[in-house]
């Protein structure tokens, strides 16, 4: 494991300031700085953008962002426990990390950031997936931040960038494709993290598109993707048929067979669907 500073090795930091991953805080740490690096490249020139990052933990992650030249660090951490390490970390390389002791949930960062921002982060697994909804669901589109470059389990990684006929296609990659490009870069075994989780993981890159890939109105498309994914075994006819008595002229409109399951349709024609229902009231 090389160092991409003069600053300790991790296991070192973990050792001095007793910090023991919590397993409620859903802690896993990378301690190979080369793999932080590469993280951190995967997510392009970082020298004139700001980056949000949640869940610093000793900062390895944080370390690999700021050697890569990252104009700020913006760091979120719950656990009070890190906040002398990332101190550390701070002092070195001055001027260019801010760590705010919170949670990722309530904290405001518009205050703290200067566009372009770029959220980099290896997530705590029990929020990762609720904050990526955030992030692609703000009342304004665009949103704060130009891309998301993040750490998942591989599953849902997987979820993120499936497509139709997938085992893993569902909500998830609707609401991710139709506002981004996105892809998985990197792909991690569980023995690269302390303490070692029971799966892999992998970290997706999203770009944010100027406006969704296809017209439609968010709360619609929401709703009908709900109900179609939540009996995504059943036929759209059956399982759409509380949005009314119409529902297979309106299917057969937007190029769906009304026998046709959910895991088998595309964004575009959910979203055709979605338009077809107009605003909603």
């Amino acid at each position: 494991m090389g160092l991409i500073d003069d600053l300790p090795p991790l296991r070192e930091v973990i050792r001095t300031h007793d910090l023991v991953a919590k397993k409620q805080l859903g802690q896993n740490f990378l301690l190979d700085l080369n793999l932080t690096a590469r993280i951190a490249r995967s997510a392009g020139d970082l020298t004139k953008c700001d980056v949000l990052e949640v869940g610093p933990g000793p900062g390895g992650l944080t370390r690999g962002l700021l050697a890569e030249g990252a104009r700020k660090v913006l760091a979120i951490e719950k656990d009070a426990r890190c906040l002398p390490a990332l101190a550390e970390i701070a002092d070195h390389y001055p001027g260019r990390l801010e760590v705010i002791n919170g949670d990722a949930l309530e904290v405001d960062v518009s205050a703290h950031l200067t566009a372009p921002v770029r959220v980099i982060a290896n997530l705590p697994y029990n929020v990762g997936t609720e904050l990526l909804v955030r992030w692609l669901s703000p009342q304004v589109w665009p949103p704060f931040w130009d891309s998301l470059t993040l750490m998942f389990q591989k599953e849902v990684a997987q979820r993120i960038v499936a497509k139709p006929g997938d085992k893993a296609y569902g909500r998830l990659a609707l609401l991710t494709q139709w506002r981004a490009d996105a892809r998985i870069v990197l792909t991690l075994p569980p023995e690269a993290f302390t303490p070692a989780p029971k799966v892999h993981s992998a970290v997706v890159h999203l770009t944010r598109l100027a406006e969704p890939r296809f017209p439609a109105d968010a709360a619609q498309l929401s709703r009908i993707t709900g109900m179609a994914f939540n009996q995504r075994r059943k036929m759209l006819r059956s399982s759409l048929k509380g949005l009314g008595p119409d529902i297979e002229e309106r299917l057969l409109a937007a190029d769906i067979a009304p026998t046709a399951r959910a895991e088998e349709i595309s964004l575009e024609k959910f979203c055709a669907l979605a338009r077809s229902f107009g605003q909603p009231r």
